[in-house]
């Protein structure tokens, strides 16, 4: 074998060459693209569409109820209060007859029971109002009241005077502030006012109150005195 015919032709590299460098270059990597079957797309879909059913259904079987049922509107949403029904209730064990004193819609009680005294030794009927200018005044009755006990229920408030209402004089204690206390001794109970309300709105309600004692049965027990 000839030296000539184990090399390649001179003339034939510079074509193998050119055609090396005139190769074009790979094309990048295109983006990865799922592609969700036409069966499972519609199962999908049917998925969602049952879940927004469903929901509309809770939706309006739950509507009724709510609409039957409006939520309190606002703050000044107060449940009633029957302080004669509650009164009536407490006549058994108070030894005397409650006062439920009759203010129309004008003062708005907010709690009316009866307490058993374990802490103080005195049992007591209470009644709470609102008044109309947004004040509050309490009601505390009972028949075993003591001067130690009065003070207490007072604020140790000092004697001030006197203030008709109801056709009774009641004692008058005030702090020359917010706070005051009317007391009154009547038919064998003691009757304590207390709280921030003026003057006038304190003698409209002990008003009130004389008028609900005077429609009571009178207790066969004396009360002993407030001070």
């Amino acid at each position: 074998m000839s030296e000539t015919q184990d090399k390649p032709a001179a003339g034939n590299q510079p074509d193998a060459a050119a055609a090396d460098q005139t190769k074009a270059p790979d094309a990048p990597d295109a983006p990865y693209k799922p592609v969700i079957a036409a069966k499972a797309a519609k199962r999908a879909n049917a998925s969602v569409i049952g879940m927004v059913i469903a929901l509309l259904l809770c939706v309006l079987a739950f509507l009724p109820i709510v609409l039957m049922n409006p939520a309190p509107k606002g703050e000044s949403f107060r449940p009633p209060i029957d302080v004669a029904s509650i009164a009536k209730n407490a006549e058994g064990v108070a030894g005397f007859t409650p006062v439920s004193p009759d203010t129309g819609d004008t003062f708005t009680p907010n709690y009316a029971r009866w307490e058993s005294g374990s802490g103080t030794g005195v049992p007591t009927w209470e009644v709470g109002y609102l008044t109309p200018k947004e004040a509050f005044i309490g009601v505390t009755q009972t028949n075993k009241a003591n001067p130690t006990w009065t003070l207490q229920q007072t604020g140790n408030l000092p004697v001030t005077g006197t203030r008709n209402a109801g056709g009774q004089e009641w004692e008058l204690r005030d702090s020359g502030k917010e706070k005051r206390s009317m007391v009154l001794e009547y038919k064998g109970t003691t009757i304590i006012l207390s709280g921030t309300a003026s003057l006038d709105e304190f003698a409209t309600l002990a008003a009130a109150v004389v008028k609900s004692a005077d429609q009571g049965t009178a207790p066969s027990g004396s009360a002993s005195p407030s001070a």
